[in-house]
């Protein structure tokens, strides 16, 4: 199974044979990484011998695979394809009985913190349960509409978030889960913030239950 390590490292892998003239921001932009962690992953796939480093004029760098790196890709596409399927199967099977837990409820509009596989398994899932995806939160994006789904980028999150018309928010950030559901509660009811069960099942309101026991 990839490591988050591993995926980085195949989102960089793959940025570099796409664009070698890439600056580190760029790549940083890519991978959903820190500018600073871009540089250490470079120097370790550097070091490893999966990517070869030359100058350029005005100061810049050009980035080239090595026929080890291209190897190191193809192992790590591999497994990342194995993963996924597994990861589909197991993320389809609990969003789904989530949804239907929602729609018993009476939950019938909600929204999805954080842009990711998991994400697009909640809504097509959906698609299948009279529950409607009002938007995406991810502060991380520039882009505007994920699949059908309205992206709340920058601060219109925090007052998208703030319609009284949600009825629950759904964390799919599967990269820094924590941090976002840290994020998401300082303007959402922590108690209707609700996680799949492949991220392990919590919810707002189990938290500050354990919180109090505590």
């Amino acid at each position: 199974m990839n490591t988050p390590q591993d995926e980085v490292t195949l989102e960089l892998l793959n940025a570099i044979e796409k664009n070698g003239r890439a600056s580190q921001r760029d790549l940083a932009r890519h991978t959903g990484v820190a500018l600073g962690l871009v540089n250490s992953y470079i120097k370790r796939c550097v070091r490893k011998g999966w990517v070869k480093i030359s100058e350029a004029p005005a100061n810049r760098y050009v980035y080239y695979l090595t026929p080890n790196g291209f190897s190191e890709k193809m192992r790590l596409t591999t497994r990342y394809i194995s993963d996924s399927f597994s990861f589909y199967r197991r993320a389809a099977g609990s969003c789904d009985q989530m949804l239907k837990n929602f729609a018993a409820e009476g939950v019938q509009r909600i929204a999805l913190f954080g842009i990711s596989d998991l994400a697009e398994i909640v809504f097509l899932k959906s698609l299948e349960n009279p529950v409607d995806v009002a938007g995406i939160c991810d502060p991380d994006t520039t882009g505007r509409v994920f699949f059908s789904i309205p992206v709340w980028t920058d601060t219109s999150w925090q007052e998208n978030l703030a319609d009284p018309a949600l009825d629950a928010l759904v964390l799919t950030d599967i990269r820094q889960p924590d941090r976002s559901f840290n994020a998401a509660a300082e303007w959402f009811d922590a108690e209707r913030i609700f996680v799949p069960e492949i991220l392990g099942g919590w919810s707002g309101k189990e938290i500050r239950a354990a919180h109090r026991v505590a």
